[in-house]
């Protein structure tokens, strides 16, 4: 397997696809570099380079006790980055990988860095607080960690075969491989890196992060993302990003890489040829 080994000894596993301009996927929780096959396939048949990496303690990558917040995502991001010599690169982040996006450019700037794409992603801060009345409340957060307690391989059926795909919606054409591809993915999740994973994406402000983005940056989300309402995310963060172009996809779901498959690739292809 194609590894690097970090500075605190964790091993970093990832996919490097096709040649041209480095393309950088980063995956949603609880998941894998798996979850952006596609997109993978679809760019590097189309002339660039694919890199996706299993986020510590995911998918194939080790599974350490510490270092399960999103500063050290973005760090373990940063060595990948070092020891591939990447430059020039796309960023593309879904969902907790859009705030790991976000806070690699807060810690690392954009010097190796042309462009960037959140979508359904978690910045600027999914919980509800003072600054930030439209989040969610930290009950919804604590009732993931509870029933990722009680019984975590039922909870990642629940979330699959309902909300993340929308498949819980009437008239939705339910995908059975999608669901246990989603749940074979979370399984291979660390249950610690899992759980600590929750408080990363849920509590982590990325509202100074996004405001250090200055390279042209497309936030895609769709208006019924039932995992990350698209209100208090892309709305807000399309106003923090200088460079920022806003796509909402109608009746689009938290997963569009898999349920707007074509028109997702197809704006992506688009983006990352289009002049800044």
């Amino acid at each position: 397997m194609s590894t690097i080994t970090t500075r605190d000894g964790t091993r970093i596993y990832y996919k490097d696809w096709g040649k041209g301009q480095p393309v950088v996927f980063s995956h949603g929780w609880p998941l894998s570099s798996d979850a952006w096959e596609a997109q993978m396939f679809f760019l590097a048949s189309n002339g660039y380079r694919c890199i996706a990496h299993d986020r510590r303690g995911h998918g194939r990558s080790s599974q350490p006790w510490n270092g399960n917040d999103m500063d050290t995502y973005a760090d373990d991001l940063a060595e990948l980055f070092a020891a591939l010599d990447l430059r020039d690169a796309i960023m593309v982040g879904h969902s907790t990988g859009g705030g790991e996006v976000a806070r690699f450019i807060g810690r690392h700037g954009t010097q190796r860095v042309a462009k960037v794409v959140l979508m359904g992603a978690v910045p600027p801060i999914m919980l509800k607080t003072p600054s930030n009345p439209g989040g969610l409340p930290i009950e919804v957060f604590d009732g993931f960690r509870r029933a990722y307690l009680e019984d975590r391989a039922q909870f990642f059926l629940d979330v699959a075969s309902g909300p993340f795909f929308g498949f819980n919606r009437p008239g939705a054409k339910v995908s059975e491989g999608l669901i246990q591809s989603w749940w074979l993915q979370g399984m291979m999740c660390g249950h610690k890196n899992g759980y600590d994973c929750i408080k990363a994406f849920s509590e982590t402000d990325f509202t100074e992060d996004l405001k250090k983005i200055d390279v042209p940056t497309l936030i895609i989300h769709g208006d019924d993302d039932q995992i990350v309402p698209f209100r208090a995310s892309a709305i807000l963060s399309a106003k923090l990003v200088k460079k920022a172009e806003l796509k909402i996809y109608r009746g689009g779901t938290h997963s569009l890489g898999d349920t707007s498959k074509k028109d997702l690739n197809a704006d992506l292809l688009a983006f990352a040829r289009s002049q800044p």
